[in-house]
């Protein structure tokens, strides 16, 4: 497996997609600094921006392709997080894009080592009936990625413990559109366990929601 990216006519705008997730984030308000990481799938590996830059700086050839067997070319080094990027991916062909944030209201809740319950539809964006938070791991680590690949079975999101939020999607739009609505979500859950705790969806109803969103989020126009 060669360390370099292949060569896709498409590359140089992926990366700055890429950069523009990350820019967008920060505008938003969901992540701040050097905290969270951002990959896309490119031909076998992954594209995923490096360690320790902040996103206003990066420029295009910053950001690192990771092999599919885990190994880049010599300069950046990407970040810390690559491990679980290139897991998801490589566990769910379906999917194109990781978003990793340490967004306020979801680290609240992952720190609380919660799940976030059936407490308002739009869960059913990440894909069940529950948005997960896998057990502890340090950052950085193949245990955090094992559990973070089993917290996102039959999911698109998931709390880490202690840590923060991972979104993924079939693209980097989408990615950021679930990042946006499962910190929306943690927030929900946060101000409505200080007024008695929500009043919960029965499973019933969030398989009729579920079946209703197999085609809902962002969409484009198709000719």
């Amino acid at each position: 497996m060669t360390l370099n990216s292949p060569n896709m006519t498409d590359e140089t705008a992926l990366r700055q997609a890429i950069i523009n997730t990350g820019l967008e984030t920060n505008r938003r308000g969901l992540n701040q600094g050097t905290s969270g990481n951002i990959s896309a799938r490119f031909g076998d590996g992954i594209l995923i921006t490096p360690s320790g830059i902040p996103y206003e700086a990066l420029q295009t050839d910053d950001l690192v392709y990771v092999a599919a067997d885990g190994q880049w070319a010599p300069g950046r080094k990407p970040s810390s997080e690559w491990h679980f990027h290139r897991a998801i991916l490589q566990a769910r062909p379906e999917l194109g894009a990781v978003v990793h944030v340490h967004s306020v209201h979801a680290s609240v809740v992952a720190i609380q080592g919660r799940d976030i319950p059936a407490l308002h539809y739009m869960i059913a964006a990440a894909g069940g009936n529950s948005i997960r938070c896998a057990p502890y791991a340090t950052f950085g680590t193949e245990t955090l990625s094992r559990l973070a690949v089993a917290a996102l079975q039959d999911r698109t999101a998931c709390l880490l413990a202690n840590h923060g939020m991972i979104a993924t999607g079939t693209d980097l739009e989408r990615a950021l559109w679930l990042t946006e609505e499962v910190e929306l979500l943690a927030r929900q859950y946060v101000l409505s366990l200080q007024i008695g705790g929500p009043q919960l969806l029965d499973d019933a109803e969030m398989d009729r929601v579920l079946e209703k969103f197999r085609h809902y989020g962002p969409q484009r126009d198709r000719k």
